[in-house]
């Protein structure tokens, strides 16, 4: 065999590329079909947001305000307090007495005022969270959280 004629034979070159490409393009389509058949892409939206809070606590009045610093725009009835009554209640953020309602968002300086609720209950030593949770539920994270000074 020339050696000339075997660089320039290219006859068995196109088919073995064709069978690698239509092979790539199926491995491609078959991955975005797995994806959203399992709905893996679907929550992709529901990223926690990047926020920072105050936590501002008066033993006078039994009460802490939280204040939003720094960070997204939240939608209010996305957020809930927990830790509350010796860490045992939650208090979603758009709670009557919050003042929130849920078409309200949260930016920067909005605050709540949460009681800590019955009798003798004090924020001694207790850890206050804010937490977020998506749309649907299926993610939340806590995007800020305070332990309340022992009294």
């Amino acid at each position: 065999m020339d050696i000339k004629e075997l660089f320039t034979d290219d006859s068995a070159v196109s088919p073995v590329i064709g069978v690698i490409l239509m092979v790539a393009i199926t491995v491609i389509l078959a991955a975005v079909i797995g994806s959203f058949v399992l709905n893996l892409g679907g929550s992709l939206n529901d990223t926690a947001p990047q926020a920072s809070f105050d936590f501002d606590y008066d033993t006078d009045t039994n009460s802490v305000t939280i204040t939003h610093q720094s960070g997204d725009t939240i939608k209010a009835d996305r957020l809930n307090t927990t830790g509350l009554d010796g860490g045992s209640n939650t208090t979603a953020w758009t709670n009557p007495a919050t003042g929130l309602s849920s078409g309200d968002t949260v930016s920067a300086g909005t605050s709540i005022n949460i009681t800590n609720g019955g009798s003798g209950n004090t924020w001694s030593g207790e850890t206050v969270r804010v937490v977020w949770e998506s749309e649907n539920n299926e993610n939340s994270a806590t995007l800020s959280s305070s332990t309340a000074p022992t009294v």
